[in-house]
């Protein structure tokens, strides 16, 4: 190589060395104030992207894109493998409320949330003692009046999968076996990972009472450990049979509605919902073929609240998605960026107004078809600027409902034990959006392990029964053909008639805590979706508990262990029982998709909690 030659080399070289060095100090410049160095950068492309709770789910949605797919194709499609491999938090007997902008503009609200069976009476779980297998550690001679956390009895009809197919219907392109063939393949054989591993195991002594869960979960008698090929032969022969009755009605003529309709009636109204009925009444379940074959998920008009000129989208007051609105309300009224990122004094603002608002959850939140929520109060600008009068210098040890109304009494229920392995399992998270301006954001949960398979139809039970209620005359008391108000909460926002954010996170009742923290880490403090569902958030367990035992821990603040030692303090001083507690244990693991004013679709997925993201 002649002198030049070999110059023009190096020099080629030295600044390939130095690009990334360059490329760092560039966007440490640009990390906003208060955010650490992110562990991932963002996901970026133009086409779409999906983000999800596994790389199978997240997958399952790009191969959909890849296929010519909208961002609703690829939610359901992901929605759907998640509920074949993350089956420690959701599965198939589940529910999922779905949010939808689509490309006209409208956002609309699918409610993928099965009722409670018409046989079921709040009498029925006060009077009754737990039986083994429903709630782990009962009491001795039998706990009453509590709904089972685990077996038969806290089964709702199925929502997820009604909730997914009119989806699909109204908003996609694609066909069902279109969207389902990377959950079939999953069924037939996927690895085993730590986290499934560590389920199967906790819910062992579980499975060994329900015969068709063992059969699944432990087979040979063992549970799988992570690099085991594990199968779940009779839901992949269920999936299959619902492919193929779309197949028969398009063979019969039918258009690709009508043949969407034929898998909802093949599982809600033909030989699958008759096999969950015959397996309910065998043992000793309230679910029957008639609350099935009368379920029809529905498309609703969300909720919502403006914010800094932009406009947040929730589902109804038969979730706890409102209590992030009535948060941003009065949140409004402070500056928040001149606190500072995680300061004591945002902190304790964002905690106290927390407990009010879900002091307002607790008390009037249920389902508005049996009784008439609050709801233009509740959400008014108004009454959040007397709400923002309550929150006072010093934390706050009592339950504070607005509107008069009281705590929700509770009983030897909250003092009880739940076993460890019989405790709500989180769920997970679907985001997608597409360069056309349609945008799916889904919040998939129940029939979490330790959960019972329906017989041989592969179909786990749900257990989201247990979020009612027994008080008398409470909105959220149980009563068949009920809904129960759920923890789930996915999230759009539109500014200017444009979307720009969709979030969702697992989480429970640290859902909307958690996506209120990501919103104003992007809102507030212009985080990118990966910086945002990175930084540190705090978390209080100042609440009326939406599971299990229904406990409330006053004045409990849990800090991630990021939160500097200086603010740890200052928030105990002002009396918060603080908790610090590691970034792997945060109690939810969110994902965000936002798109740039050039069309860059952004994404991110927490990394501590195993999330993935992808675009194109």
């Amino acid at each position: 190589m002649n002198r030049p030659a070999l110059i023009a080399g190096l020099l080629l070289a030295l600044s390939c060395y130095a690009q990334p060095e360059r490329s760092e100090q560039r966007t440490a410049m640009e990390r906003p104030r208060g955010a650490e160095r992110a562990a991932r950068m963002a996901t970026r492309g133009t086409r779409g992207a999906v983000a999800a709770g596994t790389d199978f789910a997240a997958d399952a949605g790009m191969r959909l894109f890849l296929a010519g797919g909208n961002a609703v194709d690829a939610g359901v499609a992901a929605m759907f493998a998640a509920a074949v491999a993350e089956y420690s938090h959701f599965a198939f007997g589940g529910e999922a409320p779905i949010l939808i902008r689509t490309r006209g503009g409208e956002v609309k609200c699918v409610t993928g949330l099965g009722p409670m069976p018409k046989l079921a009476t709040a009498e029925f779980f006060r009077t009754r003692k737990m039986k083994p297998g429903e709630i782990g550690n009962a009491e001795p001679g039998g706990l009453k009046a509590m709904v089972p956390a685990a077996g038969v009895l806290p089964a709702l009809v199925p929502g997820m999968i009604d909730g997914g197919l009119l989806a699909l219907r109204e908003f996609g392109t694609k066909s069902f076996a279109d969207v389902i063939a990377p959950a079939i393949e999953l069924a037939e054989g996927m690895p085993m990972d730590e986290t499934r591993a560590g389920s199967i195991g906790r819910a062992r002594k579980f499975f060994e009472l329900w015969p068709s869960s063992k059969s699944i979960f432990l087979p040979g008698g063992k549970p799988p450990v992570p690099g085991d090929i594990f199968r779940q032969t009779d839901l992949a022969r269920t999936l299959r049979s619902m492919a193929e009755a779309e197949s028969r009605a398009h063979t019969a003529g039918r258009c690709r509605t009508a043949a969407i309709d034929a898998v909802r009636d093949h599982f809600y109204r033909g030989d699958i919902a008759r096999r969950i009925d015959a397996f309910s009444r065998a043992n000793d379940g309230l679910l029957r073929y008639e609350d099935l074959a009368a379920f029809r998920a529905e498309i609703e008009a969300p909720v919502s609240a403006t914010y800094r000129g932009a406009t947040v989208y929730k589902p109804g007051f038969w979730s706890q998605g409102p209590s992030m609105l009535q948060a941003l309300n009065i949140l409004e009224g402070y500056d928040l960026k001149a606190m500072g990122l995680n300061s004591a004094d945002y902190i304790h603002t964002l905690i106290e107004t927390l407990k009010l608002v879900y002091a307002d959850r607790d008390t009037y939140y249920g389902d508005p078809k049996f009784g008439k929520v609050p709801a233009e109060r509740l959400l008014s600008k108004e009454y959040a600027a007397e709400r923002r009068k309550q929150v006072g210098a010093q934390a706050s040890m009592e339950f504070r409902p607005g509107l008069g109304g009281r705590h929700p009494s509770q009983s030897e229920v909250a003092r009880a034990r739940v076993e460890e392995a019989y405790l709500a399992r989180d769920t997970t998270c679907v985001v997608a959006w597409d360069r056309d301006g349609n945008v799916f954001s889904a919040t998939p949960s129940g029939a979490w392990l330790p959960a019972v398979a329906a017989g041989d139809t592969g179909i786990l039970l749900g257990h989201r029964a247990q979020s009612f209620l027994l008080i008398p005359g409470h909105p959220n008391e149980l009563a068949g053909g009920k809904r129960p108000r759920i923890t789930l909460s996915p999230t759009l926002v539109v500014k200017d008639g444009q979307p720009i954010l969709a979030l969702s996170t697992p989480g429970g009742d640290n859902q909307d805590q958690s996506l209120l923290q990501v919103l104003l880490d992007a809102v507030e403090f212009g985080m990118n979706p990966q910086q945002a569902v990175e930084a540190p958030r705090v978390q209080t367990r100042h609440l009326v508990s939406s599971f299990d035992n229904h406990a409330m821990l006053p004045g409990d603040l849990l800090l991630d262990e990021r939160v500097t030692a200086d603010t740890v303090k200052a928030l105990a001083g002002r009396g918060h029982k603080t908790q610090t507690r590691s970034r792997f244990a945060s109690g939810a693991a969110p994902v965000m998709i936002r798109i740039l004013g050039n069309g860059m679709i952004e994404a991110g997925a927490d990394p501590y909690g195993y999330r993935a993201a992808r675009a194109w």
